[in-house]
């Protein structure tokens, strides 16, 4: 028999409190893929604050009326802080969308922006410019070092509203108390 995999694919990585990346203090990413490839996942509680959707649409020259609503624009990581990704229900697929789970997938092409400002687009969405990445085996010594916890990610926390609030939510889905959090971790 084989070593059995515990891929993170479709489910929320959440920082430790005294995550010593301050990139990542008190992140929620949603893990896109995880393979003995590497990983990589969408910050999903982390909004940018040099560009608004409207501003993003003028400058990929996308023209719409008006959109259908206002769309925050989320830091999705440090990589590729330029490249554009939209979480969504599976409402909506295009050739190019890649399903992460029966509920969410992954789009990054115009059209879907195009989709999302007419008011055509995925029931949820959440765009994101950048994302966080690993090197194969880089994520597993970081969940090692108690780095990180996941959970299990549902529709609400990952396209609900409230920031601010999906770090201590998506730690409680675990049945913990953030306040008991100490600033040091140990090893049995």
């Amino acid at each position: 028999m084989g070593e059995e995999q515990n891929f993170l694919e479709g489910q929320l990585l959440m920082a430790m409190p005294d995550m010593g990346d301050s990139r990542f203090a008190h992140t929620v990413i949603y893990m896109c893929s995880h393979s003995e490839d590497g990983a990589m996942g969408l910050v999903i509680n982390k909004e940018v604050d040099y560009i608004t959707f409207p501003e993003l649409l003028e400058q990929l020259e996308i023209d719409v009326q008006a959109p259908a609503e206002n769309i925050l624009v989320h830091a999705g990581g440090p990589v590729e802080t330029g490249r554009g990704f939209v979480l969504h229900s599976t409402d909506f697929v295009q050739e190019s969308t890649l399903i992460v789970s029966k509920d969410i997938g992954l789009t990054a092409t115009a059209d879907i922006l195009t989709a999302i400002a007419g008011g055509v687009g995925p029931r949820h969405n959440l765009l994101a410019l950048g994302y966080s990445g690993w090197a194969p085996g880089q994520l597993e010594v970081e969940i090692g070092a108690n780095g990180w916890l996941h959970t299990k990610a549902d529709e609400e926390l990952v396209f609900g509203p409230g920031l601010a609030d999906k770090w201590p939510r998506a730690i409680a889905t675990l049945g913990i108390d953030v306040s008991l959090f100490s600033g040091n971790a140990g090893h049995a």
